[in-house]
């Protein structure tokens, strides 16, 4: 069993589509499909940084049938456009649906043991990162975490950007549209120990 870490699939989202370069939001989504099930076996676990559409009902059930049909055990770390995340006032109505959908876990971060270190997972970057954004702002600053000296694994920024300091990207549009390995993670956080 292998572990994955991905993040802002925006599935069936046109400006997200455009941005990346696809004729359509289908050609994205087919894409997508094909890189995460080409890297992600059956008995894989991986973890959704948030943001699986644009939001809204009809585009949230669509991804999460979309997430459904996808190869491993999906876990989501809540984004702005997820419906579940706790700054909606619908949450926990949506979050049941999330469960029942496509994922065996729905929180807003979580801690994982990487290489030796204690490395967090959150939709977004560290609290007041001057590049924490994809806007002029850093917008939903309450709900991200302070740095504290730990890892981070993020998504948000829709950056092609991987590595800034202890903060790790792991959105598709940093890593060719697929889910980002662990045994990568690793790789980071080891280097940045081994280095002089």
């Amino acid at each position: 069993m292998k572990t994955f870490y991905t993040s802002d699939l925006h599935i069936g989202h046109a400006w997200a589509a455009e941005t990346r370069g696809y004729p359509s939001t289908e050609s994205q989504d087919a894409d997508l499909a094909r890189r995460w099930d080409r890297a992600v076996g059956p008995k894989d676990q991986v973890w959704v940084l948030g943001d699986i559409s644009i939001g809204g009902k009809k585009n949230e059930l669509a991804a999460l049938n979309w997430l459904s049909a996808r190869n491993g055990t999906k876990h989501l770390i809540t984004g702005n456009h997820d419906g579940c995340h706790p700054m909606r006032s619908r949450a926990a109505k949506w979050q049941a649906e999330y469960l029942l959908h496509a994922f065996d876990s729905v929180q807003q971060t979580a801690v994982h043991k990487i290489a030796g270190s204690r490395v967090w997972l959150s939709h977004f970057p560290f609290r007041h990162d001057p590049e924490g954004d994809h806007t002029e702002e850093n917008r939903f600053e309450e709900w991200r975490v302070p740095d504290i000296g730990q890892w981070l694994l993020h998504g948000h920024t829709h950056s092609d950007a991987r590595v800034r300091g202890r903060q790790l990207h792991v959105g598709v549009d940093a890593h060719h549209f697929t889910p980002v390995p662990q045994t990568w993670v690793a790789q980071m956080v080891s280097a940045a120990y081994d280095a002089p």
